[in-house]
C-alpha cells in the first residue's frame, strides 16, 4: 500500500479507538484510527508516540492540563508521561511510534 487516505482507511475501521497498522519506516510504525467523541483512559509509554490529527480535534489531558490538537497539528506524547483522551475527542488520528 503506497497512497493512503487516513480518513478513509480509518472509517472503514470496524471501532473507534483500535488502531491499525499501515506502515513501517525503519523501527517507528504508523497507525491509524477513529476517535469517535468517547474518553480514552490514561495510558504511559516506554516510547515516545507522535499524536498527529488528519480530521478533527484531539482532547487530550496530561499532568492535569488539557491540550488541544487540530486538524493538521502533532502532539508528542513522551516517553514516560501519561497522558489520557478527554470526551470530545473526534475525525482521524495518526499514531508513529517507535
Amino acid at each position: 500500500m503506497s497512497l493512503i487516505d487516513f480518513d478513509t482507511f480509518a472509517a472503514s475501521l470496524p471501532d473507534a479507538w483500535k488502531s491499525s497498522i499501515v506502515g513501517h519506516v525503519g523501527p517507528a510504525r504508523i497507525k491509524v484510527l477513529k476517535m469517535d467523541e468517547q474518553a480514552y483512559g490514561e495510558e504511559t509509554h516506554d516510547y515516545n508516540e507522535a499524536l498527529i490529527v488528519a480530521s478533527g480535534e484531539l482532547r487530550l489531558q496530561v499532568a492535569g492540563e488539557t491540550i488541544l490538537v487540530g486538524a493538521g497539528q502533532m502532539y508528542l506524547a513522551e516517553a514516560g508521561v501519561p497522558h489520557a483522551v478527554l470526551p470530545g475527542s473526534h475525525g482521524t488520528l495518526v499514531i508513529v511510534d517507535v
